[in-house]
C-alpha cells in the first residue's frame, strides 16, 4: 500500500505544472517556434528573390534574342548593297537590248537572269523605291538637279537617275532624282509716272463797270 501511495504521489508531483522540467520544455518549444517562424520568413524572402531573378533572366534572354535577331537581320546589308551596282548594270543592259532589235533573244536571256536575281533579293527584304511623281523627301531622295516645270507642283520628283532601295523598311541607298521647281517670273519694274503739276488757279478777270454820265460829259468836252 505504501508503495502504491508513493507511486501515486510521484505521478501527482510529475503532473503538477510549473516544475523546472516543464518550464524548460515550454521555453524550448517557444524557441523552436520562433526559429520556425524566422525560417518561414527566410523561405518567403528567398522565394521572392528567386522569382525576381527568374523574371530578370527572362527579360535578359528576350533582349539578347532581339539583339541577335537584329544583328542577323541587318548583317546582310553590306552584301546586298554590294550587289546593287550589278543590278544597275543588268537594268542598263536590258534597256540597251530593247533599243536593239537584233539581239532580242539575248535580251530575253539577260532579263530572265535579272528577274531571278531580283526575286532572290526581294526574298531577303529588298524593295525598290517608287519615286517619280512623289514629293521630294530628304530621307529617301538625293536631288541631283532642279528643273522648271509647270505641269507638276514644285518639289516633285520628275525623273529617276538611280534607283533607291529599302531593306526591311530601312534605307540602304537613297534614290538620285531630278526635282521640279517653280517657273521663274520676270519681274518688270514699272516706271513711275510723272506727277502732273498742279493746275494754276485762274484769277477771275476784272469786271468792266459802265461809264457814268459825268465820265461821258468829260470825254465829250
Amino acid at each position: 500500500m505504501e508503495e502504491e501511495l508513493n507511486q501515486s504521489g510521484e505521478k501527482q508531483e510529475e503532473a503538477v505544472p510549473g516544475t523546472p522540467s516543464e518550464a524548460g520544455d515550454l521555453s524550448d518549444i517557444d524557441e523552436r517556434s520562433k526559429r520556425l517562424v524566422e525560417a518561414e520568413k527566410q523561405v518567403e524572402q528567398y522565394k521572392d528573390l528567386l522569382l525576381r531573378k527568374a523574371a530578370e533572366f527572362d527579360n535578359y534572354k528576350k533582349r539578347v534574342d532581339n539583339e541577335a535577331a537584329t544583328v542577323l537581320k541587318f548583317a546582310r546589308v553590306d552584301l546586298i548593297s554590294d550587289l546593287l551596282p550589278i543590278v544597275d548594270d543588268f537594268e542598263r543592259s536590258l534597256k540597251l537590248g530593247k533599243d536593239r532589235k537584233e539581239s532580242e533573244s539575248f535580251s530575253k536571256g539577260v532579263e530572265l537572269i535579272y528577274q531571278k536575281l531580283i526575286r532572290f533579293l526581294e526574298s531577303h527584304g529588298l524593295k525598290a523605291m517608287e519615286t517619280v511623281g512623289k514629293e521630294f523627301d530628304v530621307h529617301y531622295h538625293d536631288a541631283l538637279l532642279q528643273i522648271q516645270r509647270t505641269d507638276v507642283p514644285p518639289h516633285t520628283v520628275v525623273e529617276e537617275v538611280e534607283k533607291g532601295y529599302l531593306l526591311d523598311d530601312r534605307v540602304i541607298r537613297h534614290a538620285k532624282v531630278v526635282v521640279s521647281s517653280s517657273p521663274m517670273i520676270d519681274e518688270t519694274t514699272s516706271e513711275a509716272s510723272a506727277e502732273k503739276p498742279p493746275d494754276r488757279a485762274i484769277e477771275p478777270s476784272a469786271q468792266q463797270v459802265p461809264d457814268g454820265p459825268d465820265e461821258i460829259q468829260r470825254r465829250e468836252s
